[in-house]
């Protein structure tokens, strides 16, 4: 399973979003570390629209989202960009 499957699926399980969109950007950044080049699942983008994050800051709905990926993190995400939203509020995506 790739990253961006496993990312899908735990965040699918623990948030039920109405809409989640997960883009592997890895290849954006190839050449900024040796270690890196040709490695898909290191730089991930998710955007996500759950009720979970009703009445949740910024900061608190992207804890929450890194608390779920923690175990990704730790196995070579090197970053994640999270835009994340109630149903309802406006997204830029």
């Amino acid at each position: 399973m790739t990253a961006k499957a496993r990312i899908e699926a735990s965040l699918t399980h623990a948030l039920q979003p109405e809409r989640l969109d997960v883009i592997d950007e890895s290849r954006q950044h190839a050449g900024h570390k040796p270690e890196f080049a040709g490695q898909d699942g290191t730089h991930m983008r998710v955007r996500i629209v759950s009720k979970a994050f009703e009445g949740k800051s910024r900061i608190e709905r992207h804890r929450i989202i890194n608390d779920i990926l923690k175990p990704e993190l730790q196995a070579g995400l090197h970053a994640l960009a999270v835009e994340a939203s109630a149903p309802g509020e406006p997204t830029r995506w």
